[in-house]
């Protein structure tokens, strides 16, 4: 099955399986200790869920359960990107929002504190670690992730600050309904989790390397082993000893520096390194798609 579904899998899917597993269960701890007793609304299928929820309580008095509506919304999206995101990555994000639903489901837990504040700072930082490592582990917790990866791959910078305008609008529904005060309080949730995300998720972030060496050849084929990334090379002068040396030029995305790096050291341990920021690419910059 797993062969017409075109998966393969590696020693490291061991690894993100595991990453998975305590993501979601941290997913699943935050949900109950901080959102449940804030009464916040979390980014993505989490915040319309809730909000779903509350709506058909109002109209019918009928309590659905969180764990089925978040299901339901999730296994809809993903029928839908189907053919439009790597299948592994879809298999795992299924896994991970499957194992959050049943933690969610099946697993209570007792409220931390009772300050609004404090609720929703750490458990947006809470809520933003659990993605962030869902993210790492070639995951994702479903619904407005896949588009934030759909459109990260296209524009290749990060989107994650444009996820959180559209969850900005759908809690303006919110505080219409519930009032005011608890969707800013929800806005700094997704705020403190959007930056966690950013911070612990470099696929999407760009840097420039320029490789002073001796042995020009030998680096760019040890990098080419790496990385399809196209290479730039100039011939330079160094100024205090009138030497002459190779300039290495490419564009990474952040998470293959290190990588880059220690394979460059090990060609040529005197070679100088520079690594830049880019803030954006404009041309053919070859993304790795996502398995």
């Amino acid at each position: 099955m797993l062969k017409t579904l075109n998966v393969h899998f590696v020693k490291k899917d061991i690894r993100n399986i595991l990453m998975i597993i305590v993501s979601s269960f941290l997913y699943a701890y935050g949900l109950q200790t901080f959102v449940k007793w804030g009464n916040l609304y979390p980014s993505g299928f989490a915040g319309i869920s809730r909000l779903v929820i509350q709506i058909i309580h109002d109209m019918a008095g009928v309590e659905i359960p969180f764990a089925l509506v978040y299901f339901g919304l999730n296994i809809f999206v993903t029928i839908l990107v189907w053919k439009r995101i790597g299948h592994k990555f879809i298999l795992f994000s299924f896994l991970w929002y499957s194992l959050a639903s049943f933690f969610t489901a099946f697993m209570n837990f007792n409220v931390i504190t009772n300050d609004q504040l404090l609720i929703a700072v750490f458990g947006g930082i809470l809520n933003g670690i659990s993605i962030g490592l869902a993210l790492n582990a070639n995951a994702s917790s479903g619904g407005t992730d896949f588009i934030a990866i759909d459109l990260s791959a296209r524009l290749n910078r990060p989107t994650w600050n444009y996820i959180l305008f559209i969850n900005a609008l759908v809690l303006s529904i919110a505080g219409i309904r519930s009032g005011w005060s608890l969707a800013l309080y929800s806005i700094i949730f997704q705020f403190a989790s959007t930056q966690v995300v950013n911070a612990m998720y470099s696929r999407y972030k760009l840097s420039r390397m320029e490789i002073i060496t001796d042995y020009p050849e030998d680096v760019s084929q040890r990098i080419f082993r790496l990385y399809r990334h196209g290479i730039t090379q100039i011939q330079v002068l160094g100024v205090y000893k009138h030497r002459r040396h190779s300039l290495l030029m490419l564009t990474v995305n952040q998470s293959q520096v290190a990588n880059i790096v220690k394979a460059v050291k090990k060609v040529d341990p005197m070679a100088f390194v520079t690594v830049y920021e880019v803030e954006k690419v404009i041309g053919n910059f070859y993304q790795q798609p996502v398995e």
